[in-house]
């Protein structure tokens, strides 16, 4: 299994999005996805998402707010368990993003983009209210086939 965080930053109304075109063999070539990657060996979720985003964007996050957690199966990759953060209380200046690259993004725009059809689903719901929530979606291949989300 895979462990992963996203962060949506947000700044005046806009989301910090990633276009992915600079790495080979990726699963997200070509979507445009928040910020966030892979757990390291011993990391927390936060210190997970604070590290990535350092890396990706140059921004340091003050108090990223976990939001929810979602369950991804795959017919043709392993199943990952990915943590979802928001966050507007950030320092620093975007630099440039070695995985392609960094726009901010109108929120009521997101969803015209090249995304993945689950992440249209949570990206409602973290737009919609704070509840906490854990979504589990089964996908064949990049069809969204079934998922299942719960709130608290």
């Amino acid at each position: 299994m895979i462990l992963t965080t996203v962060c949506y930053i947000e700044k005046n109304g806009k989301y910090l999005m990633l276009h992915r075109t600079k790495k080979e063999n990726d699963m997200n070539k070509n979507k445009w996805i928040g910020i966030g990657g892979k757990f390291e060996e011993g990391e927390s979720p936060e210190e997970c998402i604070i590290r990535e985003v350092k890396e990706e964007t140059g921004l340091t996050l003050k108090a990223p707010i976990l939001r929810g957690i979602v369950t991804y199966t795959f017919t043709a990759y392993q199943t990952e368990y990915m943590y979802i953060f928001t966050a507007n209380d950030f320092e620093g200046e975007v630099t440039e993003c070695n995985e392609g690259e960094l726009k901010w993004i109108e929120k009521e725009k997101i969803t015209e983009l090249n995304i993945w059809e689950g992440d249209k689903i949570f990206f409602e719901k973290i737009k919609k209210d704070n509840k906490f929530f854990t979504i589990k979606m089964e996908y064949n291949g990049d069809k969204l086939i079934k998922y299942k989300m719960k709130e608290y």
